[in-house]
């Protein structure tokens, strides 16, 4: 199955009624959405052994948090809607949506803010961003995006994936339009965006039992069975591994068909949990899958493959 967002007005009533049953897509709710991560990020910073860079990373969510606000983001996106409609793409496909000025605002906004929190490198690294010629900041953005890591310094991604994040969540978030399930490939990646998810979620409240993948950029979540692998559909070889013990808020999801493995988190285990904070602070779980030969399928945000 996949997952095909569709302007509103293309729904029939029957449809929206299927998709109200279980909403395949949920699109993001940015009110506190980074001050609730840097918040988490901190909590887990007390007691981890990675306690720097979780502090780290929580300076930039709170810094996401007030450029966020400073520069919203206003337009009517119903036009590109129907477009990828009729295309059968995601509507902000990062392969392909054109960029604006906007998202450079968001990262200069971003450095003053951090500026003053940043001290030794990570100061040296903000400030050579800022001096940054605008077409030199496009050709950092687009390599990332194509994930062609290698060409960022692993310094300079995270902040420069903070800016394109908050850019890509305010567009989601003004999305005029639902989603249904359609037969068809691809549910690995974001139908919002087509970028990579972050982990999965098992969801408490209206959403209790159902797994959603996190998106790492614009922070949209869909809707993935919990009897399949996330990257390849199969389901036949599925494991799940954890530190602690089968009751661990935090598990690996391993499918032996495609090598791959993508971490889970039960709120219900831990009504705390936020997919970027969780994700980064449970590393060690990435280095025990490494070691049992497997390789993730997900990205996250504060954590870019060091390919240079």
């Amino acid at each position: 199955m996949s997952i095909r967002i569709i302007p509103q007005d293309q729904l029939e009533k029957s449809e929206k009624n299927t998709a109200d049953t279980i909403p395949p897509l949920l699109f993001p709710r940015l009110k506190n959405l980074y001050s609730r991560r840097a918040a988490r990020l901190r909590d887990l910073a007390a007691k981890n052994p990675l306690g720097d860079y979780l502090r780290f990373a929580a300076k930039i969510a709170q810094a996401q948090e007030i450029v966020l606000y400073d520069h919203p983001l206003h337009r009517d996106l119903h036009e590109r809607l129907v477009q990828s409609a009729a295309e059968g793409k995601p509507p902000l496909d990062i392969h392909s949506l054109p960029r604006d000025a906007h998202w450079q605002r968001l990262l200069h906004s971003l450095i003053a803010e951090l500026k003053p929190e940043m001290t030794g490198q990570a100061l040296a690294v903000l400030e050579n961003l800022e001096k940054t010629a605008a077409g030199e900041l496009e050709t950092l953005a687009s390599a990332l995006l194509a994930g062609e890591f290698a060409l960022v310094s692993s310094d300079k991604a995270p902040f420069i994936w903070a800016a394109l994040s908050v850019y890509w969540a305010q567009m989601a978030a003004l999305i005029p339009g639902k989603a249904r399930a359609e037969y068809g490939e691809h549910r690995q990646f974001c139908p919002v965006c087509a970028s990579m998810p972050v982990a999965s979620v098992v969801h408490l409240g209206t959403q209790q039992g159902l797994r959603y993948l996190h998106c790492n950029l614009c922070e949209s979540e869909w809707y993935v069975a919990r009897s399949k692998c996330s990257n390849c559909e199969q389901t036949r070889d599925l494991h799940y591994w954890s530190l602690d013990s089968e009751h661990a808020a935090v598990k690996a999801e391993s499918c032996g068909d495609c090598g791959t493995y993508l971490k889970m988190l039960y709120q219900e285990k831990d009504p705390a949990l936020e997919p970027v904070a969780d994700d980064l602070a449970s590393l060690v779980l990435d280095a025990r899958m490494e070691q049992e030969g497997f390789s993730r399928s997900s990205l996250n945000p504060f954590l870019f493959p060091d390919e240079s």
